[in-house]
């Protein structure tokens, strides 16, 4: 059998196994959030894509994110990242009441950057344990840009059925903020 075969039908599922669900698209006025409801549980995992900026008096600002509405102390997370001068490590460490905090662009970032991210949610629908998520991110603003790789544990063993993601200091996602919902299959 060639690479490409291996590749292409190997245990890990069919290329193309990636179904989009849902796209959120921010409007003009801009948003405090944005959510994702009632998720089938018929896929094995979840992967959010986004593009997102802030409209934050600052250089940036972070967002968090929560799933099934619980803001209780159920979520921890590890980061590593940096900006391109340092390198640095930080967790919301365990019982935090989100997931992550993000350094993503805002209003005296660079202008019309927006960050880029990948949020994959292993084994979503599973009653039977704790969720696994991780996230890549980042964006480049000449200099003043980020970029993070985070992983994290949601205990709930509850089937994830809406995720919600929000800019952290009450602020909004900025007009053409985008999020996309993917079940994966495999």
């Amino acid at each position: 059998m060639p690479i490409l075969g291996i590749i292409a039908s190997s245990k890990f599922g069919d290329v193309g196994d990636y179904e989009s669900i849902a796209t959120v698209s921010v409007g003009s006025g801009g948003s405090s959030s944005i959510s994702f409801t009632s998720i089938p549980a018929t896929y094995t995992h979840l992967q959010v894509r986004g593009i997102v900026r802030s409209n934050r008096a600052d250089t940036g600002d972070d967002i968090k994110i929560n799933f099934n509405g619980v803001t209780t102390t159920s979520y921890s997370s590890h980061i590593v990242g940096g900006n391109g001068s340092i390198t640095y490590g930080y967790g919301a460490g365990s019982n935090s009441a989100i997931f992550a905090y993000l350094g993503i662009p805002a209003a005296n970032a660079t202008a019309n950057v927006f960050d880029a991210m990948v949020i994959d949610v292993l084994d979503y629908a599973n009653t039977n344990k704790n969720k696994t998520t991780r996230l890549l991110h980042g964006w480049d603003g000449n200099g003043n840009g980020d970029v993070e790789l985070v992983s994290g544990g949601f205990y709930d063993t509850t089937a994830i059925s809406s995720i919600s993601i929000a800019p952290r200091y009450g602020t909004l996602f900025t007009q053409y903020s985008q999020f996309a919902l993917y079940g994966i299959r495999t």
